[in-house]
C-alpha cells in the first residue's frame, strides 16, 4: 500500500489542479506558435489567488498583470470576442462617470485590439470622444511578470525559492528581467508607440489623453519576450498584425472546405486556424504544440494523431510530424527520461523547472504509443502522397521503432507491448490517459504493471502491417514478409485474449500476471481505427460503444458509467473527448459502419455550437444529454487542443469513406454518406502529387452525388455506390 501512496503522490504532482483557473470568469484565449496570453473579458490580466491569467512564452509567464484603468477606475464592459479570421481579442469598453473631470458615463469609447505573435505581445487602444465638449483623462496601464514555469501555475510546488525581478525604466518603455535558476535570462520589453503624452512611474504608466468632441487617439505598445542575448525584434502593431493574419489564413497547407450550413462552416474555418495558430517553428518545418495552456509544447502522440487527422487535407503537417520526431528519436537507454533505443519522444520541455531537473519532462520518453503510431504515421503518410524520398530519409528511425517493439516494447517476449516506467518521478500510466487512476480492474482496484494496454496491440499491430508496406517499398522483402506475418500473428492472438463475450467489448489491458482488466471503456474502439478487430466483433464492439451507458448524447466516453470508477467529472473515468471519438468514428467507417459514423459526428457538432467560438476542446464532462443546455465543461480543459481542433477533418473523412492511394493515383469514396445537415461540400485545391483536385457533393436521400471539376490526368476519381 505505501508503494501505491508513492506512485499516486507522484503523479499528483503533475495533475493539473482544478483551482488552476477562476471558473467566475470568462477567460480569452490567443496563442500563436511558442506564445500564448489568457485575458479576461476587459482584456486585462489579475495574478491574485490561483489564477492562471498571463502571457505565456516557451513554458514561463512573462506577463501575469495587465490592467487598464480610466483616472484609477475600472472601465464599463460593453463586449468583447476574438474575431474569426485572425486571432484579434476586440474589447469595447466605455467609462464611468467621472466626477472630478466632468465626464459622463457612456461618454468615450475605448476599443483595444489585443493579438500574441510568436515572442510578441501587441495592443492597440483607441479612444474615441462622443460628448459635446472638450476632455481630458488619465488611462493606467500597469504591468507586472511573475515569469514562474507553467508547472508552478498549473499546481505543482516548488521546493526551491525563486530570484527576484528587476524593473528598469527607458524613455519609450520598461523592461522586466528575470535570471532563472537554470542560468537562464527572461526579459519582457514592454515598449510605447504613441502620440499622447505619458509617464512612468515602476510598473505603472499614465497616458495623459486631452480630446476634443468627434475625435479620437491611439496609444499602442508592443511587449516582446526575449530569451537570453536575443535580439528585439523589429515590429510595429500593424506589420505584426499584418503578418499574423498572413501567417494564420495563408499558409498553403490546407485544401478548402465549404458546405451549405453556415455553423458547419464556422466549425470548419475555426478549427484551420486552431490548428495553424499550435504551428510552431521548429528546425524541421512547422509542427503541432499539443494545446493551450498546459501543453504548448511538442508531444510525439498528440502531434501523431493531430497528423493524422489532418492527413488527407494537409499532408504536410504528417511530413513535419515525421521529421522532427525521428530527429529527437532515442539513442540509448536512459532510465531517468524512461528513454530506450529507437523510442519516440513523448514530450519536450524549455521552461525553468525543466532545464533544473525539477519535473522529468525537459525530454522524456515515457509513452508507449508513440512509437508504434509514429511508424504508422509514416506508412500512412507515404501512401497519401508516394513520397518516398522522406520515407528513405527516416528509414532508420522507423526501424529502429520496429526494433524497439520488439526489444523493449514487448517486456516477457509474449508478443504483446506493455509499459513499466523507470523514471522514479515518471509518468505510471504511459498511454494516453496517462493519470494514476485511469487503468483499473472492474472491482475499481489499479492495474498491476507491466500493463499491456488494449490499443496499444491495436497501433503495433498498424505499425507492423503498414511497416511491412514500407519495408517492401524499400526492396526489404524479407523484412517486409516478417512484419506482416507477425501482424497477423498478433491479431489473431490479439482476438482471443482481449475479447470478452460477456462484455461484448474488447477488454481495458492485461496486467502483469496477463489477467484482464474487464472495464468497458473508449481505449477499445481505437481497435477499429487499424483494423485489428475481427468483422464480427466489430459490429458488436459498435453497438456497446453507442450504448446508453458509453453514449452520453455528446459522444462516448472514456468510461461505461456501470464501471466502478465512473465520474463523469473526471479527467478519463468517463468524461468525452472529442479526438477519441474521432478515431472511432473513422474506424466505425472502415468497417462499414456509417450510422455509428453519423451518431458520432452529429454528436460532436451539436456539440461544437454550444461552445465559445465552436472551438472544440481537449474534454468535457460525460453527464448525459439534457434538454436545450450543451456539454458541461470540464474546468481545466486546454482550449485550443490540436487532436481536439482537427477532429472536424477526421470526422469528414470517415463519412466519405475517402482513401488516396498515391502509389496507384487514386482517390476513392467508397459508399460515401452525407449527415442531414450538409446538403452540398466543396473541396478545393486538393493537393494531389502533380496537380490538385477540384469537387463537388450532393447529398441524395440514399446517395451521393458527385462532381470532379478538376484533376490531375493520370489520376482516378473513383465513387463507389
Amino acid at each position: 500500500m505505501a508503494g501505491e501512496d508513492l506512485t499516486q503522490a507522484i503523479d499528483e504532482q503533475f495533475h493539473i489542479s482544478p483551482d488552476a483557473v477562476n471558473t467566475d470568469e470568462h477567460v480569452h484565449v490567443l496563442n500563436h506558435s511558442n506564445s500564448f496570453c489568457l485575458l479576461d473579458r476587459w482584456g486585462n490580466i489579475y495574478n491574485h489567488g490561483k489564477l492562471v491569467q498571463g502571457i505565456y512564452h516557451q513554458g514561463t509567464r512573462f506577463i501575469s498583470r495587465l490592467i487598464l484603468t480610466i483616472n484609477g477606475e475600472k472601465p464599463l464592459l460593453l463586449g468583447s470576442a476574438i474575431k474569426e479570421d485572425n486571432d484579434v481579442l476586440s474589447v469595447d469598453l466605455s467609462n464611468p462617470f467621472l466626477e472630478e473631470c466632468g465626464i459622463q458615463d457612456n461618454t468615450v469609447h475605448i476599443f483595444r485590439n489585443q493579438f500574441v505573435r510568436e515572442g510578441e505581445y501587441h495592443e492597440k487602444i483607441n479612444c474615441r470622444h462622443f460628448g459635446d465638449h472638450p476632455c481630458s483623462f488619465t488611462l493606467n496601464l500597469s504591468f507586472n511578470g511573475d515569469f514562474k514555469d507553467i508547472f508552478e501555475i498549473r499546481g505543482l510546488k516548488r521546493q526551491v525559492v525563486s530570484n527576484t525581478v528587476e524593473t528598469r525604466k527607458y524613455a519609450d518603455g520598461i523592461s522586466l528581467h528575470y535570471t532563472g535558476l537554470d542560468k537562464v535570462e527572461r526579459t519582457a520589453l514592454i515598449k510605447f508607440n504613441t502620440s499622447v503624452p505619458f509617464t512612468i512611474e515602476d510598473r505603472k504608466v499614465d497616458f495623459f489623453v486631452d480630446i476634443a468632441p468627434g475625435e479620437s487617439v491611439n496609444i499602442h505598445y508592443c511587449v516582446y519576450f526575449l530569451i537570453g542575448n536575443q535580439p528585439t525584434p523589429d515590429s510595429d502593431y500593424h506589420s505584426a498584425k499584418t503578418s499574423l493574419k498572413k501567417e494564420l489564413t495563408d499558409t498553403g497547407l490546407f485544401a478548402y472546405i465549404r458546405t451549405t450550413n453556415e455553423q458547419f462552416n464556422h466549425w470548419l474555418t475555426r478549427s484551420k486556424i486552431d490548428v495553424q495558430s499550435l504551428l510552431a517553428i521548429t528546425g524541421t518545418g512547422l509542427y503541432p504544440y499539443a494545446g493551450v495552456p498546459w501543453y504548448n509544447t511538442p508531444f510525439g502522440r498528440d502531434g501523431i494523431i493531430t497528423a493524422i487527422e489532418t492527413l488527407w487535407i494537409a499532408p504536410q503537417i504528417a511530413k513535419n510530424v515525421l521529421l522532427y520526431l525521428a530527429g529527437g528519436q532515442a539513442h540509448q537507454v536512459i532510465p531517468s527520461k524512461d528513454a530506450d533505443p529507437g523510442k519516440i519522444l513523448h514530450e519536450a520541455r524549455s521552461g525553468e523547472m525543466a532545464n533544473t531537473g525539477e519535473i522529468p519532462f525537459r525530454e522524456y520518453y515515457g509513452t508507449i504509443d508513440a512509437t508504434p503510431l509514429f511508424i504508422m504515421l509514416a506508412g500512412m503518410y507515404y501512401e497519401r502522397t508516394a513520397d518516398l524520398d522522406l520515407i528513405k530519409e527516416i528509414w532508420p528511425n522507423i526501424k529502429a521503432a520496429i526494433n524497439w517493439i520488439d526489444l523493449y516494447g514487448d517486456l516477457d517476449g509474449d508478443g504483446f507491448v506493455e509499459y513499466q516506467h523507470k523514471a522514479d518521478n515518471g509518468l505510471t500510466n504511459q498511454g494516453w490517459k496517462d493519470p494514476f487512476d485511469s487503468i483499473m480492474y472492474e472491482d475499481g482496484q489499479m492495474a498491476e504493471p507491466p500493463i499491456a494496454l488494449v490499443e496499444v496491440q491495436a497501433y503495433v499491430y498498424g505499425a507492423k502491417r503498414l511497416g511491412g508496406v514500407l519495408a517492401d517499398h524499400m526492396q526489404e522483402k524479407e523484412l517486409s514478409q516478417k512484419l506482416i506475418r507477425e501482424a497477423e500473428t498478433l491479431k489473431k492472438r490479439f482476438n482471443e485474449r482481449f475479447w470478452d463475450d460477456s462484455l461484448n467489448c474488447y477488454v481495458l489491458a492485461l496486467d502483469a500476471k496477463k489477467q484482464p482488466c474487464r472495464v468497458i471503456s473508449s481505449n477499445a474502439g481505437h481497435c477499429l481505427f487499424t483494423k485489428i478487430a475481427d468483422d464480427d466483433k466489430a459490429e458488436k464492439l459498435a453497438e456497446t460503444l453507442l450504448s446508453e451507458d458509453m453514449f452520453s448524447g455528446w459522444g462516448i466516453r472514456t468510461l461505461s458509467a456501470k464501471e466502478k470508477r465512473f465520474n463523469p467529472m473526471s479527467y478519463h473515468n468517463g468524461s468525452v473527448w472529442p479526438h477519441d471519438n474521432a478515431l472511432i468514428a473513422y474506424g466505425l467507417s472502415l468497417y462499414g459502419l456509417q450510422e455509428h459514423t453519423l451518431k458520432i459526428m452529429q454528436a460532436l457538432f451539436e456539440a461544437s455550437l454550444f461552445i465559445s467560438l465552436q472551438r472544440m476542446p481537449e474534454l468535457y464532462c460525460g453527464f448525459n444529454r439534457r434538454s436545450f443546455e450543451g456539454p458541461t465543461s470540464y474546468p481545466v480543459a486546454c482550449s485550443p487542443q490540436a487532436w481536439s481542433v482537427a477532429v472536424v477533418f477526421m470526422l469528414l473523412q470517415a463519412c466519405f469513406r475517402l482513401e488516396i492511394d498515391a502509389p496507384a493515383k487514386t482517390v476513392t469514396f467508397d459508399k460515401p454518406i452525407l449527415p442531414e445537415y450538409l446538403d452540398y461540400i466543396y473541396i478545393e485545391h486538393l493537393k494531389l502529387p502533380g496537380g490538385i483536385c477540384n469537387l463537388q457533393m450532393k447529398r441524395f436521400l440514399h446517395d451521393v452525388g458527385f462532381n470532379v471539376l478538376e484533376k490531375p490526368a493520370d489520376w482516378d476519381i473513383i465513387i463507389k455506390k
